[in-house]
Parts: C-alpha cells; sequence; structure tokens
C-alpha cells in the first residue's frame, strides 16, 4: 500500500490559503490583544469554515474524472468529525483559561500559538501514522472465496475508539472543573526550565523582574493548551485515520482546516457553552461508531457518503437536544 499523490495544485493552493488566512487573522483583524466579541467571532467562523468548503469544493474539481466525490466526500467527513471532536476539546480550553485567570483580551494570542503548535504535531502524527498503517497490513486471507485485508494499527485503533466512546459516554465533564492545571505535565516543563513571575505582563510570555528575565504565566497556559490539545489528538487522529488511511493530504488539509477555525469558535463557544450541553453522548456515539467501522472494514466496508451521513445525524441530534432539554430541565 502506498500514499496517494495529491495533485500539485491542490498543495500550492492549501499553502496560499493557510499562509493568507494567518497572515490577515494575525496582522490585520487582531494585530493587538482585544476582546473578541460574538459578532466577529461569529463572522470568522463563518469565513474559516466557508474557505475549507471552497477548498473541499476544490479538491472534487481536480479529482473527480480520477475518483469521482470519494475524495471530496473524504475530505468533508474528516473535517467535519475533527471540528466536532475539536468543539469538545474547547470546552476544557475554557476551563483552563479560567483556572489561570487570563484575561479574555489575552486569549486570542494564547490560542494563536497553541493552535501553530497543533499544525506541527498534527503533520507528525498524521504522516508518520499512514506510514506506520501501510507497513502493518497483516498477510491476506480467504473468507468464503473473499481475499481479507486486515491492518493491525486500524484494528487497534477502531478497538480503541470504540473503548473511548463507551468512557466519554459516561464520564462527568464537570469532573474537570476541579481539576489543578497548574499540575499538568505541560506546566511543569515551564516551570522546570524557567522561573515563572506570579503576574501577567500584558500579552508576553517573558518579562524582567529585578533585572531577571523570567516567564510570565501566559506562558504556562501555552503549554497546558498545548498539552491538552496533545491529548485530544490521541482520540481525534486514530477517528480520521478510518476515513482515508492511504491519503496523507486528505487528512491532514481537513484537520488542519478544522483546527483553523477553532480560535474564533471559542470565543463564540464561551458565551453560549450551555446549548452544547449533549454534545457528548453525540460524540460518544461518533467515536463508538467509527471505531465499530474501523473494526469490520475488511469484512463489510461502510461507504464515506453513508458515514459522512451517519456521523452528521448524530451530530445535529445532540445539537437539537441540547436546545430543546437545555441543562437544569427536567
Amino acid at each position: 500500500m502506498s500514499n496517494i499523490v495529491s495533485h500539485p495544485s491542490q498543495i500550492i493552493v492549501f499553502a496560499v490559503a493557510v499562509f493568507i488566512m494567518l497572515y490577515v487573522d494575525l496582522k490585520v483583524v487582531n494585530q493587538k490583544s482585544q476582546l473578541v466579541s460574538n459578532r466577529s467571532a461569529a463572522i470568522w467562523s463563518l469565513v474559516w469554515i466557508s474557505v475549507s468548503m471552497f477548498f473541499s469544493a476544490f479538491i472534487y474539481f481536480t479529482t473527480r474524472d480520477t475518483y469521482g466525490i470519494d475524495k471530496f466526500a473524504q475530505f468533508q467527513s474528516a473535517y467535519w468529525i475533527e471540528k466536532a471532536l475539536s468543539v469538545d476539546n474547547l470546552f476544557v480550553f475554557i476551563l483552563v483559561f479560567n483556572f489561570f485567570n487570563v484575561p479574555r483580551e489575552y486569549h486570542h494570542r494564547v490560542l494563536f500559538w497553541g493552535i501553530i503548535g497543533a499544525l506541527v504535531m498534527r503533520a507528525i502524527f498524521i504522516f508518520s501514522g499512514v506510514g506506520i498503517i501501510n507497513l502493518t497490513y497483516l498477510p491476506d486471507f480467504y473468507l468464503s472465496g473473499r481475499p481479507i485485508k486486515i491492518n493491525a494499527v486500524l484494528t487497534l485503533f477502531g478497538a480503541f475508539l470504540i473503548f473511548a466512546g463507551i468512557k466519554s459516554w459516561f464520564v462527568n465533564k464537570d469532573d474537570d472543573s476541579e481539576k489543578d492545571f497548574s499540575k499538568s505535565p505541560g506546566a511543569k516543563v515551564v516551570y522546570r526550565f524557567f522561573k515563572v513571575s506570579k503576574e501577567f505582563d500584558g500579552d508576553k510570555f517573558f518579562t524582567v523582574e529585578n533585572g531577571v528575565r523570567v516567564a510570565t504565566p501566559l506562558l504556562v497556559v501555552v503549554a497546558v493548551i498545548e498539552f491538552t490539545d496533545l491529548l485530544f489528538a490521541v482520540d481525534s487522529i486514530p477517528a480520521i485515520f478510518s476515513i482515508a488511511p492511504d491519503d496523507s493530504f486528505i487528512l491532514y488539509t481537513s484537520n488542519i482546516f478544522a483546527i483553523l477555525g477553532l480560535r474564533s469558535l471559542y470565543f463564540f463557544l464561551a458565551n453560549f457553552i450551555h446549548m452544547f450541553s449533549k454534545l457528548k453522548y453525540g460524540l460518544a456515539v461518533v467515536l463508538a461508531f467509527i471505531g465499530i467501522k474501523m473494526v469490520v472494514s475488511p469484512f463489510y466496508h461502510i461507504s464515506t457518503i453513508l458515514s459522512l451521513g451517519i456521523v452528521a445525524g448524530v451530530l445535529l441530534s445532540s445539537l437539537a437536544a441540547s436546545i430543546f432539554f437545555p441543562v437544569g430541565n427536567k
């Protein structure tokens, strides 16, 4: 098995789109640390989603002669799975910011550098993961006269996601509100290598106290966010491998477009977190479904289009349940 080689124009368009959007976001829209309004957050969330959808359309038009609608459907499936799982992770980010009492006008800077780190981690996980998957196919065997290809890594990922889905259904998210994030491995790394001041100094990561250069609590927060995202990737990356295990380009681009819009989405969700009270159940079902799909794929193929429909239906149902049966209602 080998990675599917992407069209050169796809790579160029992807790189240019990401560079332009990051430049506009950092240098034009958010040049100074400031509060992000709900209106601005909603607009930029829609902008990022629109850019992602245009890119998926571009993938369709450049691959339809060879793959038909398959690559478009794979991008859409991986994108929305990652986006939905990312929403769950944003709730933890809210708790981290509250724990460290980070002023809201500095949240954007922390999230920006957190996402830059995620770009690197996703590249390592996805490209190395596809390479490992290509090396772990077991010898073919026949069942009822049909050749069966089982991949050891994908099967393990599937079993893990089934377990993660069941665990997510029963886990109490309120327990995280009692967590001491200053003891996170990310925070410990900063405390190990730097002296940390007790006070923020604007949106700076380093400052000078008594003639000595020290880290600010904002650097600690970035480290905690990075470690939290690393843990989150343990669930999300195996999940998208079920979509296109041999196409690192589809997996990486869909993943990156999904997380690049998280900063804007974060500010919107922070004020409407109560509207997503049932989302954890939808995500639990999605994880379990993806896990089952990966385990049974050698024996029964569930099409990408059908998978996309099931994932979308489950997530929309959980959002509808959150709206019609909000927390506090009997």
